[in-house]
């Protein structure tokens, strides 16, 4: 074909379009289908329940009208306010102790160079994956061959063993990001390595080292399978006493506490997710 005559045919109107694969739309629709279901069987479910907490009915079975009475007598219930104190302290613990062991874990893996790192590092993330069934037989088999009563103290151990992993990532995220530059000019003006690691490393770690410790928190005030195997009647958690409420019937002060557990979570989580973006900066 000469250039003119192929000039002449790419210059003349198309008499037609290609068909567009109809295929393509049917599975962009389907998975749009899908996904909103997904979303709706996640998610309906949370969206009754804070909405039935604010229900009259006792038996939560029928709307019959607007009230905050739950969430009064939901403060008046000892069994509840005690459980929830012990939560409380013992989250605290356990994040303390996570923030701790996490940041000098991290941070050794990553200053010092060791010869089985890859395979400590692994090991250290088991308890991230692991079935928290398995998790739970496994401390309570250990404490009993220990020796250790169970009470306040082990339910301790057992979250700082599932929690620290979470804040040992976070740092290790942010340490890949850190200038080498910074620890070796506070030594090269005198400092010892671990006054330049809290004076100049711990600080740019400090978004990291939140958003883990939010995280460790979250996850111990809402663990119940590994309480259940660990703790004491007198280190209940609220989470074993909302399960052992659930048990017995319909209560309308759990749809109360549940709601404000929902509210708590989330606002951790956005919080936590807000300053593990400022660490990844």
């Amino acid at each position: 074909m000469t250039p003119e005559a192929a000039a002449a045919i790419s210059a003349s109107p198309r008499t037609g379009r290609r068909p567009r694969f109809s295929g393509i739309r049917f599975l962009d629709g389907a998975l749009g289908v899908w996904t909103a279901l997904v979303f709706a069987f996640l998610y309906l479910p949370i969206v009754v329940l804070v909405v039935y907490s604010f229900n009259t009915s006792r038996l939560n079975i029928v709307w019959e009208s607007f009230t905050l009475r739950w969430y009064g007598e939901l403060f008046d219930h000892t069994p509840l306010m005690r459980t929830f104190k012990n939560s409380l302290i013992i989250a605290a613990a356990a994040t303390a102790l996570s923030v701790v062991i996490g940041t000098a874990g991290a941070w050794l893996l990553h200053r010092y160079r060791y010869r089985w790192a890859r395979g400590l590092q692994s090991l250290v993330c088991v308890p991230m994956v692991m079935p928290e069934i398995v998790m739970g037989v496994s401390l309570l088999v250990f404490f009993a061959v220990a020796g250790i009563e169970l009470g306040h103290s082990t339910v301790i151990i057992a979250h700082t063993t599932f929690c620290f992993p979470f804040v040992l990532v976070a740092v290790q995220a942010r340490l890949q990001g850190l200038d080498p530059s910074l620890e070796e000019a506070a030594l090269d003006l005198g400092a010892t390595p671990l006054r330049a690691f809290w004076l100049v490393i711990v600080p740019c770690l400090r978004p990291a080292i939140l958003s883990g410790g939010l995280m460790a928190f979250t996850l111990s005030m809402d663990e119940l399978i590994i309480s259940l195997f660990t703790a004491s009647p007198d280190a209940r958690t609220l989470p074993m006493q909302v399960f052992g409420m659930a048990k017995v019937g319909l209560n309308p002060m759990i749809n109360a506490l549940s709601a404000l557990f929902i509210v708590t979570t989330v606002a951790f989580v956005l919080f936590s997710e807000h300053l593990r973006r400022l660490a990844n900066r």
